[in-house]
């Protein structure tokens, strides 16, 4: 007969010196839940959170933002098993967007991918959601 194993509560993550902006809007950046990461969608916020007005910039710093979080939590892009992009202009945006792809992912294996076109990202015009695999050593 097998017995159940002692189960751990769901921990939140936060980058170094990011928690106030969560607090203020009542979110985790990340929920750690066993071996997987559940990362809050990140987008390209200056230091006062406010979005960066180039959009090429506010995806690259959407990225950073994303790396923080999952260092936070031991992890790193190559940990990524499931991605999600929104995006408030898809047909204009998603050259850039492609590119900043390639930068972060250039070989396989390749994290599987949904971009969702929308209409509002308070302010924004890209943000990305993923979840990952923590490794056994993070």
């Amino acid at each position: 007969m097998l017995q159940a194993q002692p189960t751990q509560s769901p921990q939140p993550v936060f980058p170094a010196n990011r928690s106030a902006l969560y607090e203020k809007h009542g979110y985790s950046a990340a929920i750690r839940s066993g071996d997987l990461l559940f990362v809050s969608g990140q987008v390209g916020s200056l230091e006062d959170g406010s979005p960066e007005p180039d959009f090429e910039r506010q995806v690259a710093l959407a990225f950073e933002n994303l790396k923080a979080v999952l260092a936070a939590a031991g992890c790193g892009l190559e940990d990524l098993v499931d991605v999600t992009t929104f995006h408030t202009d898809p047909e204009h945006q998603f050259e850039t967007v492609l590119a900043a792809k390639s930068r972060h992912f250039p070989a396989p294996p390749y994290p599987n991918w949904t971009a969702v076109g929308v209409t509002w990202l308070a302010g924004f015009d890209f943000e990305i959601k993923v979840v990952a695999r923590i490794p056994s050593d993070g």
